[in-house]
């Protein structure tokens, strides 16, 4: 069986506050803080794309994309190109 692609959660360290809503917030437990409260990505796949996390987020330090679709990857292996929308 093929392995389902994930959606990818970008983290903007910058942004971040280290509030923990995000982490708080995730079903599924992908996020993370370290003892001075900076997030991570502890398990990428287990995240089931709800994007709470980005949703709760009161800095948008946190953005979940959305795993790629079939018709796109093909579109880039052969022109190298995101098709436009």
């Amino acid at each position: 069986m093929a392995k389902k692609d994930k959606p990818s959660i970008e983290i903007y360290k910058s942004w971040c506050k280290r509030c923990g809503i995000c982490v708080a917030f995730c079903p599924a437990e992908v996020l993370a803080q370290d003892d001075s409260g900076v997030v991570s990505v502890k398990d990428p796949e287990r995240c089931t794309g709800c994007q709470l996390c980005e949703l709760r987020c009161p800095d948008f330090a946190i953005h979940v994309r959305p795993p790629k679709k079939k018709k796109e990857k093909a579109s880039e292996r052969t022109t190298g190109k995101i098709p436009a929308e």
